[in-house]
């Protein structure tokens, strides 16, 4: 063998070798180029999100064979959602993982109405994690893929009330967001600013390790997912954009009714997810805070958009811990479309107000 292939043979050995090495709290650290407390916090919260996540991995891989795992509680959350089983069960692994981090001083989530603080932690811990512990749990039951989705802010001032309102603030004071995927294998995907990173579970280490860097969305996609069966409780706007993809060549339905799975989806190849508002539920059913806002995150840390339609999503100010928004999210080119379509309406209005005036 040449000398020439065998120091070909040799690298590419050390890269695949490296790789396999770059756990996701190392993983941070190189990311922030620093060892300092503020870096070793984030990589410290990271840690406990692979945790949690390593948890419910393994209730999920095993739900059809142990007992309580499927199924409803017969309890309704805040939402006015039956609860799943899984739902409480991931929910009460968050706040037990956190409980000690000794860095968390609160948790909210889509199952509980008010944040859920750890007084022990508050002393120091000056960070606040939002999540929605289980999304998609109506797909555990028939065995599709689900999701966790989480973000992590810093906390400012005392919140004497315990609502969280020092939280109501643009997304784009996110520290970090993310979520993970379980399927086939169970993946964690998360940014902390500095680009997209996706890391899986390796069953054998019990780890999280890099496998893919620096992950670019596509400008244009061919996917577009959207529950249809909403169709005439749309804006009109939704609907000609939805007439247009209809009509024109290159496009193709994909929804699986899991957020995390049809983002991420979005997220490798392109195209435009849409979850808009309806007659029933004007301001549509994702959570800001919790759901759209640390997934705009993340898409547009690898190049790609969100918004509500009228505004961009990271610049959308909540006015309450559970508020709802619509989102339009994925590639630049693709949501930039269906903007179009919601300014041409806009603008129709306008003019049909200024002709009757």
């Amino acid at each position: 063998m040449a000398d020439s292939d065998t120091a070909s043979l040799e690298l590419s050995y050390d890269y695949a070798l490296d790789r396999d090495c770059t756990t996701l709290s190392r993983h941070v650290l190189q990311q922030l180029q620093s060892f300092g407390p503020d870096a070793q916090d984030l990589s410290a919260l990271m840690s406990r999100i692979a945790l949690a996540a390593k948890l419910i991995s393994r209730r999920l891989s095993r739900a059809g064979l142990v007992e309580g795992a499927l199924g409803f509680t017969g309890d309704i959350n805040v939402q006015g959602e039956a609860v799943k089983k899984m739902d409480l069960f991931a929910n009460e692994v968050f706040i037990a993982v956190f409980k000690q981090s000794g860095l968390v001083c609160r948790l909210a989530s889509e199952e509980m109405e008010k944040p859920y603080y750890i007084p022990e932690n508050c002393p120091i811990g000056r960070y606040t994690l939002l999540y929605d512990p289980i999304d998609g749990s109506s797909n555990v039951d028939i065995n599709l893929n689900v999701g966790s989705i989480f973000s992590i802010r810093q906390q400012s001032g005392d919140d004497p009330d315990q609502t969280g309102a020092d939280l109501f603030q643009p997304g784009h004071r996110q520290l970090a967001a993310g979520y993970v995927l379980y399927g086939p294998s169970t993946m964690l995907v998360y940014s902390i600013g500095t680009g997209v990173h996706a890391f899986t579970l390796d069953p054998s280490l019990g780890e999280f390790i890099l496998s893919a860097e620096n992950i670019q969305i596509p400008k244009h996609g061919p996917v577009y997912s959207v529950n249809e069966g909403n169709f005439w409780q749309w804006d009109e706007a939704i609907r000609d954009f939805t007439r247009y993809v209809h009509r024109h060549e290159g496009y193709t339905a994909r929804y699986s009714g899991a957020l995390v799975g049809d983002i991420h989806r979005i997220l490798l190849q392109g195209g435009v997810f849409l979850y808009p508002g309806t007659l029933k539920d004007p301001e549509g059913k994702l959570r800001l805070l919790y759901e759209s806002a640390p997934l705009a995150f993340l898409i547009e840390q690898a190049g790609g958009s969100a918004s509500t339609g009228l505004q961009p999503l990271l610049d959308a100010i909540p006015t309450h811990l559970h508020q709802r928004t619509p989102l339009i999210i994925g590639s630049k080119e693709d949501v930039a479309l269906v903007e179009s379509f919601i300014q041409e309406q806009s603008l129709n209005e306008r003019d049909r107000v200024m002709l009757n005036s």
